[in-house]
């Protein structure tokens, strides 16, 4: 069989993302990559209620990433319990990898929960508009603002 000669690296110059100085936002619950809401829930419930409330929003949950466990795991270490969901809605990632398609590299939409060191946990999810930013393409703009305002109810629903 026949293999096709390998294709040079693209030489379409690489965008970065570059928020610039750091500020305050950290105390109100935004961040320049996201949006998080102290909430008076127990971990696991917490857990619960933000998948609930993902798929209410035609979220799927594709990956749970157990941080304290994998960090114990591969470095002994103890860590607060907090967990990584990669959410996808897929007419949404249908349509930004249609207008760019390594917007990959920044999906899925992340979501996450920890336990806070003074009780209850938090519960954040990406700032989608920082994605379609990241990217330089235009197009995704609008597509980011839809898809933030279902993250944000996400979070209303605590």
């Amino acid at each position: 069989m026949a293999h096709s000669p390998k294709r040079p690296l693209s030489t379409k110059s690489t965008r970065f993302f570059n928020p610039g100085p750091v500020d305050n936002r950290h105390d109100t619950g935004d961040h320049v990559y996201g949006f998080t809401k102290k909430v008076d829930a127990t971990y696991d419930e917490a857990i619960d209620r933000i998948q609930e409330a993902l798929q209410a929003e035609g979220f799927g949950v594709l990956t749970k990433i157990d941080v304290k466990q994998t960090l114990k795991t591969k470095l002994d270490v103890d860590f607060r319990r907090y967990v990584i969901l990669g959410a996808c809605h897929p007419p949404f990632a249908h349509n930004a990898l249609s207008a760019e398609i390594d917007i990959g590299l920044l999906m899925p939409c992340n979501v996450i929960v920890y336990e806070n060191d003074e009780g209850g946990c938090t519960v954040g999810v990406i700032d989608a508009s920082m994605m379609a930013t990241a990217t330089g393409n235009d197009s995704l703009t609008g597509l980011a603002n839809e898809l933030n305002e279902k993250l944000k109810r996400v979070l209303e629903t605590f």
